[in-house]
């Protein structure tokens, strides 16, 4: 009997996550780029799938969280979520901000996507650090103490980025002391002043 080749949907349901790519589809499938590019299409207007950036996609016809197209954004550099975005996770802001804050050693820019828009800040490869896997979204995030460190850090290069901040409140857990111990690792003396100082300020208040 001959082979019964599988469907885009069905390779789409092998992977096995919500976002996907569509070059990641063309290699379980074996079609190819344009063939795939035509049933991701055909999909969506079905309510099967839905464009989430170029060459990015996800399954079904809801539009996934933008946590979730993290990893797929900057395919060649790790991000992790931090400054105000991850201050606001961790529950010491409310305000919810209007953009998903990524750190990355990569070129400060923005980018604009269906499922939301990403500021990524560049970060000194040294002081990339202080992050971990949040595996109920599947993205890096920075430590509380390191999410304001970094807030800072942007701050004391581009004055104008996270030089105020809308009520804080901490937890019971949360360590200056730790702060001050991940400041410790900026390479730069006028920037770490100007950290230390900033911390001192927030820790009054």
């Amino acid at each position: 009997m001959p082979t019964v080749k599988k469907t885009l949907a069905a390779h789409i349901a092998e992977l096995g996550r919500p976002v996907f790519t569509a070059r990641e589809l063309a290699g379980v499938s074996g079609r190819s780029a344009s063939v795939v590019s035509q049933g991701l299409a055909f999909l969506a207007r079905q309510g099967l799938a839905v464009k989430v950036a170029h060459g990015v996609w996800a399954a079904g016809g809801a539009m996934p969280s933008p946590y979730a197209v993290i990893p797929y954004i900057l395919p060649r550099r790790r991000a992790y979520v931090s400054f105000t975005s991850a201050l606001h996770l961790h529950g010491i802001i409310e305000q919810i901000p209007q953009v998903v804050t990524l750190a990355s050693v990569a070129h400060t820019k923005e980018i604009t996507t269906n499922a939301g828009t990403f500021a990524v800040h560049h970060l000194a490869p040294a002081f990339f650090k202080g992050f971990s896997w949040r595996e109920a979204g599947r993205f890096f995030i920075a430590e509380p103490e390191k999410a304001l460190v970094d807030c800072l850090y942007v701050s004391a290069f581009r004055e104008r980025r996270f030089s105020h901040f809308p009520e804080l409140d901490f937890p019971v857990a949360f360590s200056f002391k730790k702060a001050v111990a991940w400041a410790a690792f900026i390479n730069s003396g006028a920037a770490l002043k100007f950290v230390l100082k900033r911390l001192a300020e927030i820790e009054r208040d």
